[in-house]
């Protein structure tokens, strides 16, 4: 591993950073618009046992291939098997999704800051301002889209640029805590409006009669989106980590956040929405268009709204610095240069790249790519193909390809779990991934 990237300081500082790959715009944005649509309860239970069955081994999975090696997401697949470098482009191919989320994802980025900016100055909640307008003027305002996506990407670059330990992890170890506190508020508050118990029941009351082939593609999209598996992200997170850290003891506990993050997120978004008899089933608008008009209608409402949009701009900046390492990872073993000018460099491309998605909504809402945006076919790509596709050749390169006593000695490696554990690993990567992987994949490509 080069001295360019260095090392976690601590296990926490790994776990938290982890974390924030994972809870993001996956936890706090996609995954309450995409519970609405999809009939809430049922969905969230199926996200949660993917979660818990497929992400938790995923997430195994790069933590092993990443740490065995000390090696960024492509070198990693060249080092194990030297001799077949076609395997290696599991690592080039989760390079370049995680290029392509970046396009999209650095738009939405941009818009929170945006509405950062104008919830704590007090200037989304007011009588004057109708929220759905808002939205439409924020998004379909090419030069405000573009100066959100310029300062998201400054942000990026700024924490890269100083490292794993003086960016990432220092970024991570004040921001999650401060994640979690303000969700805490925002629950306490959203639970005692009047009839709050009806978006409860919503969210945590499994009823199956809105579940479609579709919906099982999307809860098993979420559940890779949420816990950032597929790209190699946590590849390259895991091989800046120290030999004597139990691989187990951290996945659990980031599955266990990330599980706990979108639990909090459900039960501070849909009690408000029914609190005040508003639609669940808003799409991606639901954070930008009815969430402000539901805090303008409670008392210090300004206060709770621009917590939540810190809350989710912390979230949003964590998880977007692990789709940038693991590209700069990629390069500055290969190029002579320094990691300030590197990041520097991609950044101004992601930024390049991703215009055509920030003006999606405007000068070029006219374009689409099989019927959908730019914005949207990028998303859909990502989430709904690349994503499974990625963890699908994961599951097949760990089980039948890595040798299995490298598998073994680096899952246990300081870890006080046995054989047990081994055991059970390897049945659902052998026999449970890759079937549910291939069968929601398939379902999907029947019907369109």
């Amino acid at each position: 591993m080069s001295e360019k990237n260095g090392q976690w300081s601590s296990k926490l500082g790994f776990i938290l950073a982890s974390a924030g790959a994972a809870i993001g715009l996956g936890a706090i944005w996609k995954l309450p618009y995409v519970t609405g649509q999809s009939g809430g309860g049922a969905f969230f239970l199926i996200f949660v046992l993917f979660t818990l069955l497929i992400g938790l081994p995923m997430l195994l999975s790069e933590y092993i291939l990443g740490r065995g090696t000390q090696s960024e997401a492509v070198t990693a697949y060249k080092k194990i098997v030297p001799n077949k470098p076609t395997w290696a482009w599991i690592g080039r191919m989760g390079v370049i999704g995680c290029f392509l989320l970046l396009t999209f994802y650095s738009v939405v980025g941009g818009w929170i800051f945006i509405y950062s900016g104008l919830g704590v100055a007090g200037a989304i909640i007011d009588p004057a301002v109708n929220p759905a307008e808002l939205f439409d003027k924020i998004t379909g305002t090419p030069s405000i889209t573009l100066v959100g996506l310029a300062i998201f990407t400054l942000a990026n670059v700024f924490v890269i640029s100083l490292g794993v330990q003086n960016g990432i992890e220092k970024a991570s170890k004040w921001m999650m805590p401060l994640l979690f506190a303000i969700f805490i508020v925002l629950v306490i508050r959203a639970l005692t409006l009047d009839g709050a118990m009806a978006g409860v029941k919503f969210f945590l009351w499994p009823d199956f009669i809105h579940i479609t082939g579709r919906a099982v593609l999307e809860a098993l999209g979420q559940s890779f989106f949420g816990l950032a598996v597929g790209f190699s992200c946590l590849v390259t997170y895991s091989s800046y980590l120290k030999k004597d850290v139990s691989l187990p003891n951290s996945a659990g506990s980031v599955v266990l956040l990330t599980v706990l993050v979108s639990f909090l997120a459900g039960l501070a978004i849909f009690p408000v929405v029914f609190a005040f008899d508003l639609e669940p089933a808003s799409g991606p608008g639901l954070l930008f268009m009815v969430l402000p008009a539901a805090f303008g209608q409670m008392p210090f409402g300004e206060v709770f709204l621009a917590l939540f949009l810190l809350l989710f701009l912390f979230a949003t900046l964590t998880s977007s610095f692990s789709l940038y390492e693991i590209i700069v990872a990629a390069f500055i073993e290969k190029w002579n240069i320094s990691r300030v000018k590197l990041t520097m460099l991609i950044g101004v491309v992601v930024f390049l790249a991703a215009i055509p998605a920030a003006l999606s909504s405007s000068v070029l809402a006219d374009v689409s790519i099989f019927g959908k945006s730019i914005f949207d076919a990028t998303d859909f790509l990502v989430s709904n193909l690349m994503l499974p596709v990625g963890n699908l050749l994961i599951s097949i390169f760990i089980i039948h390809v890595v040798n299995k006593e490298f598998v073994k000695t680096e899952l246990l490696a300081g870890s006080k779990m046995g054989q047990g554990y081994y055991s059970t690993y390897r049945v659902l990567m052998t026999f449970i991934v890759p079937v549910v992987i291939t069968v929601v994949l398939l379902n999907m490509l029947l019907q369109y």
